[in-house]
């Protein structure tokens, strides 16, 4: 039996144009000889379809296209379709109006419906806001093969590999008593650094142990701030990896069950990035991809400082738009140096990108006499150092709106860790491309860019970090060294120490107490912070949930 998998990248919502995509991959499987097609988790509607989901309309008009789609397909091929599916039975035994389900088509018809077992609560996940978990062990049999059906989560709560269960029911366990000959998985699981080779070492750990050869379907693309990396995959019995697909593409790709042996036949394995920079890279740049066509743009717009972050926000948006598309503007102050001016002029040669400089002199001294008076008496501080950025910030705005741009800031997640950014000037923008990379993350993705050729010019790698809002400034004014920092930052918000753990490691006591004081006072701007990539398992987005007003000690 031959299994094609297929790697699709929906549009929330677009319930039409997703079943296009689906039919379009079946006709394919169908030419390659395939019996069965794996879509992803929710792949009619998309991952996440959120508050979408308390609309009646939209789980109806599911349904409908759901029925067409049945009878589009070609015959003689089983496709397994992720689908809401309303729960019948709400009004009688309670619970959640929805499931969160795999449709089985077949010959014109909706075959079964199978419910997810395991509803994830953490981090992104709300999936019992929406939906009633199923009861049953799902199983198909396909010309006279049990095949075990699993969702996402389904798979992830294996005691022997974490250590722990984290719901009552293991679904492979209990798929691994019904003698299914294999399983397969419908996913739309997340991108954060790592996680693809974390998957397959936990799904090599299943099939060993229950001796179940396993093919995991992932979605590809990005929503919102949500990345998803594809990189779908099957294992045999040995837990060997047989067959994978490319991550961050649409792709398909098929794999033979071998009904003599029992197990799947080797296949094509895709190649993997080299390393997690170029991970990373791939992750952002098609999350700034799909987040500006999926929200109806074609052009973006960059504040180009000659820095190192805005540097390499535009090198995401040039390889992930093309040259065409991008336009970076400079917007030099009295304090700007020739060399940050001199260094984004560079960076945009080697982008080929457009650029348009707008001094801001006048503007300043413009706000200084509005102020003068009210000002009077007192000290050049912090409020006059952000003018500089609000105008810039107005700037941008009023470009981004006249010619319908994306303004992207270009805030590092050190920064908004700590809140050294600005609201309403560098905050400013529809979307954060780099706010969950490190400050040393964005050095590392730089020089792994520059291996073989310049791209971001050297000398924005060399010099001190600066925000440049004052003679001579460098960000170790304000901020510790950011390999301090990232550091700190690490341990408190991924690892969850408290200060005294972060200090035993080896850090200064007056220094962390200072940065903890950093991330708590700064809620306020995260809060209202643009939506922000997310490639981290603790990222500033829809998963952080943290009060404003509030009083700790850690």
């Amino acid at each position: 039996m031959k299994i094609a998998i297929a790697q699709l990248n929906p549009t929330i919502g677009d319930l039409t144009g997703n079943a296009q995509a689906i039919l379009k991959a079946a006709k394919k499987a169908a030419e390659l000889g395939a019996r069965l097609l794996l879509t992803p988790e929710l792949s009619l509607c998309g991952y996440p379809p959120r508050d979408l989901l308390l609309m009646p309309s939209f789980v109806e008009g599911m349904a409908n296209v759901l029925d067409k789609l049945a009878q589009d397909l070609p015959e003689n091929l089983a496709v397994l379709v992720g689908v809401v599916q309303a729960n019948s039975q709400v009004e009688v035994t309670g619970g959640k109006p929805l499931f969160n389900s795999i449709a089985l088509l077949e010959n014109g018809k909706i075959k079964q419906v199978f419910h997810k077992r395991l509803l994830p609560t953490y981090d992104v996940f709300d999936e019992d806001r929406y939906f009633e978990p199923g009861l049953e062990s799902n199983y198909l049999i396909l010309d006279e093969t049990p095949i075990g059906v699993t969702i996402c989560e389904d798979l992830w709560n294996d005691e022997e590999f974490w250590g722990k269960r984290n719901y009552a029911v293991n679904p492979i366990a209990d798929l691994a008593k019904l003698q299914v000959k294999f399983t397969v998985n419908l996913s739309a699981s997340p991108y954060s650094v790592g996680k693809p080779d974390l998957r397959k070492a936990m799904l090599s750990h299943s099939a060993i142990r229950y001796q179940q050869p396993i093919i995991y379907t992932n979605q590809v693309g990005g929503n919102d701030d949500l990345i998803f990396d594809g990189t779908s995959f099957a294992v045999n019995r040995q837990g060997e990896l047989i067959c994978a697909l490319a991550s961050f593409e649409t792709e398909l790709a098929t794999v033979e069950f071998d009904e003599k042996n029992q197990d799947f036949l080797p296949g094509t394995i895709a190649h993997k990035p080299e390393n997690s920079d170029e991970e990373i890279w791939l992750a952002l740049v098609l999350g700034v991809q799909d987040y500006t066509h999926k929200c109806g743009f074609s052009k973006v717009l960059i504040g180009l400082s000659g820095g190192i972050d805005s540097s390499l926000v535009a090198a995401i948006a040039r390889e992930a738009l093309g040259a065409e598309n991008v336009l970076g503007v400079l917007m030099p102050s009295p304090y700007s140096s020739d060399h940050s001016v001199k260094d984004a002029l560079a960076l945009a040669r080697n982008l080929g990108i457009s650029t348009h400089t707008l001094p801001i002199a006048n503007l300043m001294h413009a706000y200084d006499d509005s102020l003068i008076n009210i000002f009077a008496g007192t000290e050049f501080g912090i409020a006059e150092e952000n003018i500089q950025s609000r105008i810039r910030g107005n700037l941008l705005m009023a470009i981004a709106n006249k010619f319908g741009y994306l303004l992207i800031s270009t805030g590092n997640k050190s920064e908004m860790a700590v809140g050294y950014c600005t609201l309403y000037g560098d905050m400013n923008g529809g979307l954060a491309a780099i706010a969950d990379v490190p400050k040393t993350r964005v050095y590392s993705i730089c020089q792994w860019l520059n291996r073989q050729r310049e791209i971001i010019p050297e000398n924005v790698i060399e010099k001190p970090p600066s925000a440049e809002l004052k003679p001579g400034q460098v960000d170790q004014d304000s901020l510790p060294p950011y390999d301090v920092l990232d550091d700190i930052l690490e341990k408190l918000i991924h690892n969850h120490q408290s200060i005294d753990q972060i200090v035993a490691s080896g850090h200064d006591p007056a220094i962390v107490q200072k940065v903890v004081k950093l991330v708590s006072r700064a809620e306020f701007k995260r809060r209202q912070a643009p939506p922000g990539l997310k490639i981290t398992d603790r990222a500033f987005g829809t998963g952080w949930r943290m009060p404003i007003a509030s009083k700790i000690s850690y």
